[in-house]
């Protein structure tokens, strides 16, 4: 694939509303407040959850959610600013949904402090880890859209 290709889109230019929701309203201030807030949503987080290396790896996603999402903001280089933030939402939902859905702790994941368990539960809370990789994952497919840097660029 030429970066041509990676850049180009047909798509309308409202692909602006799901570009703002992913990078806006989501990824770019979740990643700031990993940053500012590492106890509760970085670091200290990572450590409730199970993740591995949480020191390393809270400011790291903040940084990589921040990043990412100020990218996928301008419409610039969408498709490539998709993908680490599909991985980030898939081990977010493996870390912290699996376990609500299974009712135990999977593997180094934790449960945590759940009063409900199981299908409709694990529905609940992943409502807005779900609509954020499936808003990623419609932009790696389609692209920035008309109004974006990726389309001006590829012209």
């Amino acid at each position: 694939m030429t970066s041509n290709n990676i850049l180009r889109t047909g798509e309308s230019g409202w692909t602006l509303l799901v570009r703002l929701l992913v990078g806006l309203i989501v990824f770019l201030p979740e990643g700031i407040q990993k940053l500012v807030y590492p106890d509760v949503l970085g670091a200290g987080r990572f450590i409730k959850i199970g993740i591995p290396f949480p020191e390393i790896m809270g400011p790291f996603v903040g940084v990589v959610e921040i990043v990412c999402g100020s990218l996928i903001i301008l419409g610039l280089f969408t498709r490539l600013a998709a993908v680490p933030l599909i991985i980030i939402m898939i081990v977010a939902l493996v870390s912290t949904k699996l376990p609500i859905l299974l009712g135990h702790d999977v593997g180094m994941f934790h449960l945590g402090d759940i009063k409900r368990l199981g299908f409709w539960s694990a529905m609940h809370e992943s409502r807005a880890d779900l609509t954020m990789l499936f808003g990623c994952v419609y932009l790696l497919i389609v692209g920035a859209g008309k109004w974006s840097l990726d389309a001006r660029l590829a012209r």
